[in-house]
């Protein structure tokens, strides 16, 4: 348990020193999740999502749940990512129905998130981090 906590220890301090790494931790991740479907949230956030994504070695596909793009585009994509994120906050009824129903068609884990802010997705990540780990 102590060679976890001076890892951790270093990884925090590492993380300090350079503020752009969020830490080697993180990007174990990717050994699960190398890509996700995020679907809905604030345009403007996007590019923040994006480096938080990848700060975990993941790469984000956005979907904007219905306000520009058709709906039906998330069933072309669906089948090519780990799992799928959700802000339910931020997302219209159908997008969120056609997600649902396509994670248990094809499979995916369905990840809904309590709001479309960029803290939310973060502690998402981290508990699949953490959930890896564990495993």
């Amino acid at each position: 348990m102590a060679k976890k906590s001076r890892k951790l220890a270093e990884q925090r301090q590492a993380a300090k020193a350079d503020p752009g790494v969020s830490g080697v931790r993180s990007a174990r991740v990717a050994q699960s999740v190398r890509s996700f479907l995020y679907v809905g949230g604030r345009d403007c956030q996007v590019a923040h999502l994006r480096r938080i994504a990848s700060d975990h070695g993941a790469e984000l596909i956005h979907h904007d749940g219905g306000l520009r793009e058709a709906v039906s585009r998330i069933d072309t994509v669906l089948p090519s990512v780990d799992c799928v994120f959700c802000p339910i906050d931020c997302i219209s009824h159908d997008a969120c129905l056609r997600v649902k129903s396509g994670c248990k068609k094809f499979g995916k884990t369905f990840i809904p998130l309590r709001n479309g802010s960029k803290s939310s997705l973060e502690r998402a990540l981290q508990t699949l981090n953490d959930r890896n780990e564990n495993s």
